[in-house]
């Protein structure tokens, strides 16, 4: 028997928080495990993954994590794992905060009432006394707790990065005697840090509200009718369980028997219920209305539509955005030329220009307290966080932060047809009897022959004739004429049911009947004759209906400032001309097979660039995966679509395509502002500094005010709601 091939190695990381810890961890991991290559982070569940087959035991890679000042375990799903954390594992960042904080107003006080309030905060004249220097000195420890076995790892591997440069700016302060300062510095960066971990954890707590959506218990229905309350994960794949009315359904399936709304706003985003019968699917997390459901499970609990978006939602913290990318980058050389810089303002003044030692060294320590780019580097990652779970709960599923802001470049769109600009499934549109018979015994007729099929056109004449309240008499002697149609007896007359084609074949068609059916064919719409021997009874057209919301979408789209919006369909070309005349797209190309639409897909690459495909079956996918961007209908959406695809629109709904692009220009925009005002502050400050008119205690406030305001203003992507 073959040996299965090694698994990845996953860990839960604690402290894991931000870009920066994930930096550290790489440089004290990937010598370990051959290569940064070999890491994987997911910062939005603290996750970290170490590639197959590195031959490294977990015991070395939790005491390399160790050495970092974080705590790596095996990755563990359940919840019992989590609500073993201890107090002091959830909150350790926030005490020593809160330490920190406390001691240097206790300091602070201390050194007041002995010197006077002008003397301490301004910290002219004699030394503080020695009870507020260790108020400070324990402010600094707290503050700097957590971030001195990160700034080790960065001197050992002269790789100098933010938290090394706030340890020097600290040790610096307090080597000249600014023993408040230093305190200040080292609480004020501890609280930069406390909020920057807030603010994912706040995303982090969003995206894993989903999954509370799901009910802890259901109520499995046994053969015998008798009902049981199990956990969801006791309830087999095809299994029947019971909802009663009001109650969340626990597990995907598809309803056997019962009838009434069902609230998918969790999953789909969709404002109202949505009306469910017998043969509908059904999602877990969504809220069963006024009708009591039994339900066949199509899903284990661990696959359901629910626990997919919220893994593909933190598994999409790994693929950066180009922003974050372009940040991380810039922080990487940043740093190092602000301690560079730093050391030039300490000693070029004093040994060329006559400067003082003391006055230089202040500033230098200014320079690297003002240089932090804490607020530069979590301007990215809390607003892409921050649109993804706001995205998620509008029902769409954007699977990488560098798909965030792929849409609001887009120029163009090409559509699918079936699925998409239509529902996918056909519909009576036309009811035309002739010779003598009523619409309603033209129904009659055609439904009893089509009564024993399972073909798309038969189900559809099947509704129609029920949703007209026709009563549907059994076909007797009923046969199927292969590749023509159908034949039986109803109420003891012989009738026959088929194509255009059948018709001809039997030599019953008159050139009247002719040019309607062929009207018919060019409008897209497909044809079911009814006759017997004497005559044509009448016809049925059927078609597919286009989505009510296609062309608002598409106007929508273009307003949006998308510069043209095309079709691709497999279908023959009156129909898809019939579907381009009614949803106003620019373009349609008809009768494609699937390496057709990848090369259409290329040429509108190459003429606009950014180029989105949306699609809904397997024929789509290639050109989904060619695209600058793929977009999947996900809830009728084939597997092979939805995995191939960027983003998928869980409510089948054309109307959140816009609102996404809306989005992703809005979070790009923020994006933009954070990294703008973040960057302009640090440079204004740090002329300030280099001339003389700034201070430690400016610095310190420009830095965590600069952090207060990327936060703040990257968390308005959460209310990121679609108008109703």
């Amino acid at each position: 028997m073959p040996t299965p091939p090694p698994a990845p190695l996953a860990y839960r990381v604690r402290g894991l928080d931000c870009a920066e810890e994930v930096a550290v961890l790489k440089r004290e991991l990937g010598p370990l495990v051959g290569g940064e290559a070999n890491l994987s982070f997911d910062v939005l569940n603290a996750r970290m993954v170490v590639a197959a087959g590195v031959p490294t035991s977990p015991a070395e890679v939790q005491a390399a994590v160790a050495r970092t000042g974080m705590r790596a375990e095996p990755w563990a799903d359940d919840k019992a794992t989590l609500a073993a954390e201890g107090f002091w594992e959830r909150n350790r960042r926030t005490a020593l905060t809160a330490a920190s904080g406390g001691f240097l107003l206790a300091g602070g006080a201390a050194h007041a009432a002995v010197a006077g309030a002008r003397a301490a905060f301004l910290e002219e004249g004699t030394a503080p006394p020695l009870t507020a220097t260790t108020l400070y000195t324990l402010s600094i420890i707290a503050g700097v707790w957590t971030v001195l076995p990160k700034a080790w790892v960065a001197l050992k591997r002269l790789r100098p990065d933010m938290n090394l440069l706030m340890v020097v700016a600290v040790a610096g302060a307090v080597a000249i005697g600014q023993w408040l300062e230093a305190a200040a510095v080292a609480f004020l960066f501890a609280l930069s840090l406390a909020l920057e971990a807030w603010s994912v954890g706040r995303a982090r707590r969003a995206v894993a509200a989903l999954l509370a959506l799901s009910p802890p218990e259901a109520r499995l229905l046994h053969p015998d009718g008798r009902e049981e309350t199990v956990p969801p994960d006791r309830v087999p794949v095809g299994g029947k369980f019971v909802v009663r009315p009001g109650d969340r359904i626990p597990l995907d399936g598809k309803v056997v028997d019962g009838a009434g709304g069902v609230d998918q706003s969790p999953i789909t985003g969709e404002s109202v219920p949505v009306p469910k019968a017998p043969g509908d699917e059904v999602f877990a997390g969504t809220i069963n209305g006024e009708g009591a459901l039994t339900v066949e499970s199509t899903r284990p609990v661990s696959d359901t539509t629910l626990a997919r978006i919220a893994r593909m939602v933190g598994e999409a913290q790994s693929r950066r955005a180009p922003s974050e990318q372009w940040v991380e980058t810039f922080a990487r050389y940043y740093t190092p030329a602000v301690m560079a810089l730093a050391l030039v303002v300490l000693t070029v003044p004093p040994l060329l220009l006559g400067g003082a030692w003391g006055e230089w060294l202040y500033r230098a320590l200014v320079l690297l307290v003002i240089a932090c780019p804490c607020a530069l580097v979590i301007s990215t990652p809390v607003s892409i966080v921050a649109a993804l779970a706001a995205a998620a709960r509008n029902g769409v599923l954007i699977k990488g932060g560098v798909y965030v802001e792929a849409p609001a470049r887009l120029k163009a769109i090409a559509m699918d047809k079936t699925g998409t600009l239509t529902l996918g499934k056909p519909d009576v549109v036309e009811v035309v009897p002739m010779n003598g018979h009523t619409a309603e015994e033209l129904l009659e007729r055609a439904a009893a022959l089509e009564a024993q099929s399972s073909h798309p056109l038969a189900r559809a004449v099947l509704a129609h004739a029920e949703a007209k309240g026709v009563t549907v008499p059994p076909a007797e002697d009923f046969r199927i004429l292969p590749g023509k149609g159908a034949a039986g007896r109803v109420r003891g007359t012989e009738y026959w049911l088929g194509s255009h084609r059948y018709l001809e074949e039997r030599g019953q068609e008159t050139p009247d009947v002719h040019a309607r059916l062929e009207a018919l064919s060019v409008a897209g719409r497909a044809v079911v004759v009814v006759g017997n021997d004497r005559h044509v009874c009448g016809f049925l057209a059927l078609a597919d209906t286009v989505r009510p919301e296609a062309r608002q979408a598409v106007a929508d789209l273009r307003a949006a400032g998308i510069e043209h919006i095309v079709m691709l369909t497999g279908d023959n070309r009156g129909t898809a001309a019939a579907v381009a005349r009614q949803t106003g797209v620019d373009e349609v190309y008809a009768e494609l097979l699937p390496a057709d639409k990848v090369t259409k897909v290329e040429a509108l690459v190459g003429k606009y660039g950014a180029v989105a495909m949306i699609g809904d079956g397997v024929n789509d996918a290639p050109a989904m995966g060619r695209a600058t961007v793929g977009l999947a209908m996900g809830a009728i959406g084939t597997d092979a679509a939805i995995e191939t695809a960027d983003i998928a629109l869980m409510a089948d709904d054309l109307a959140k395509l816009p609102w996404l692009v809306r989005h992703s220009r809005r979070a790009l925009g923020i994006i933009r502002q954070n990294i703008a005002f973040a960057i302009a502050v640090k440079a204004v400050f740090v002329v300030l500094t280099l001339a003389g008119y700034s201070s430690m205690w400016a610095a310190v406030a420009a830095d965590s005010g600069a952090t207060l305001l990327v936060v703040a203003n990257a968390l308005r992507l959460l209310g990121g709601r679609q108008a109703a």
